[in-house]
């Protein structure tokens, strides 16, 4: 499914069955929730989840810093600084994700206590269950399963990314708040990749003002 039937699916406001919140309650007490979550609502990569750190969030503040990724080199995983200046970045956090990540952080507590001395401590948010880096491939099964129980099969995990970019533009983030959240390198990058998202959102924002003034 290409990027405009995604938005078709994925708006908000959309008559149809609305898959995003189906997607969410699939996931609710999920193990790995918070990670899915965090895709949808933050657009992270799915090298950043995996290289996402504890000490990269800040949940006073409510923001998360992208310093690293997981990668696979040389056949074994890697955990590696962002490609490029931009991919490296400071993005808000919004509540809900937040409130995931301390349940996901009890978890892990757990998780820890059960490993026992197997347990290798990278400061992961999203490591396996005794602590090193999580193989992308896992992710991949995992939500293969997920998308199937949510009946959304043409779903891939990285539209999770094009749909957090689509509801940013629709609520009203310009083009660049959305360059700056996805970590791309230039504007665009972002402008030639959610073309299609604009002519709709300049039309409810027609719509939306015509409203104001005609009542």
């Amino acid at each position: 499914m290409g990027h405009g039937s995604l938005l078709a699916y994925m708006m908000p406001s959309s008559s149809r069955c609305r898959p995003a919140k189906r997607l969410l309650h699939v996931l609710r007490g999920h193990r790995l929730e918070a990670l899915y979550v965090c895709a949808l609502t933050v657009g992270l990569r799915r090298g950043e989840l995996l290289g996402l750190a504890w000490s990269d969030i800040d949940f006073d503040a409510g923001t998360l810093t992208v310093r690293q990724t997981v990668q696979r080199a040389e056949g074994r995983l890697q955990i590696v600084a962002p490609k490029t200046e931009r991919s490296r970045r400071t993005v808000p956090v919004p509540a809900q994700t937040l409130a995931l990540f301390r349940v996901h952080r009890r978890q892990q507590a757990a998780d820890r206590v059960a490993a026992g001395e197997r347990w290798q401590d990278h400061g992961l948010v999203f490591p396996s269950t005794v602590g090193t880096p999580r193989d992308p491939d896992h992710i991949d099964r995992t939500w293969h399963k997920i998308r199937a129980a949510a009946g959304l099969d043409w779903l891939r995990l990285h539209d999770l990314r094009h749909a957090c970019a689509t509801f940013l533009l629709v609520s009203g983030a310009s083009p660049r708040t959305v360059m700056k959240v996805l970590g791309h390198s230039q504007i665009g990058l972002t402008m030639n990749t959610y073309a299609h998202v604009l002519p709709d959102i300049e039309r409810a924002a027609v719509d939306e003002a015509a409203k104001h003034l005609f009542g």
